[in-house]
């Protein structure tokens, strides 16, 4: 695939100030009280909506209402709870697996440090910025599918995965991270859709660079 022409100092900053503007407090579409619930939220929802999660964990929660109780839930207990979730017999081994791992070895806190995040089975670098994006305010990005096809369709990134694509955007934008990160999930959700994009309404029309579907590799 041919990458689009990169935008140019001048209109990273124009692009950043209208995302700022038009989404100044935006938060996750995901349904939680506490960091727990967030957490594993985030991680059911890879390759998942957010619709969708939100369906699915408040009888979830009801019936392991922290890592205690699901550190010792049975798995084909957990699968059935989740069943309509994408991936659902390796996600309830996976928040399984974090529950027994911030019980045996974070005391039963869940850490809130990327590198302790990311030891947590089905945690992996993503769900982590998500997490303290949300949780801390972090000035840190994550990449999703949408985050990645809105990066490209503007010029802001050229790279093949979802890392690279992190780091470049990091690299650009610098500061307000957890703002842009919202803001791009949200518009290309919403806006910047894969299939039919509101181009004709778009607010960054004039920066558009291509109308190709990205996806990460």
């Amino acid at each position: 695939m041919k990458y689009p022409k990169q935008a140019t100092k001048k209109e990273i900053e124009e692009i950043k100030d209208i995302f700022l503007t038009h989404y100044p407090d935006n938060v996750t579409e995901l349904n939680y009280k506490n960091l727990y619930e967030l957490v594993i939220a985030v991680a059911l929802s890879a390759q998942c909506t957010d619709k969708r999660v939100n369906i699915i964990t408040p009888a979830l929660f009801k019936k392991y209402p922290s890592t205690k109780e699901l550190s010792q839930a049975n798995i084909d207990d957990v699968k059935e709870l989740i069943k309509s979730c994408s991936f659902f017999n390796n996600k309830a081994k996976n928040i399984i697996g974090m529950a027994k791992m911030v019980e045996s070895e974070f005391g039963g806190e869940i850490p809130l440090n990327q590198k302790d995040l990311v030891k947590l089975p089905g945690v992996g670098q993503k769900t982590a910025n998500v997490v303290l994006i949300e949780y801390t305010n972090a000035n840190l990005m994550a990449v999703d599918t949408h985050v990645f096809r809105v990066a490209h369709r503007l010029g802001l990134s050229k790279s093949k995965t979802a890392k690279d694509t992190e780091a470049e955007l990091v690299k650009k934008f610098k500061t307000n991270l957890h703002q842009l990160h919202q803001a791009m999930v949200l518009f290309g959700r919403y806006k910047c859709k894969a299939i039919n994009p509101e181009c004709n309404e778009c607010i960054l029309k004039n920066y558009c660079k291509s109308k190709e579907g990205f996806k990460a590799k």
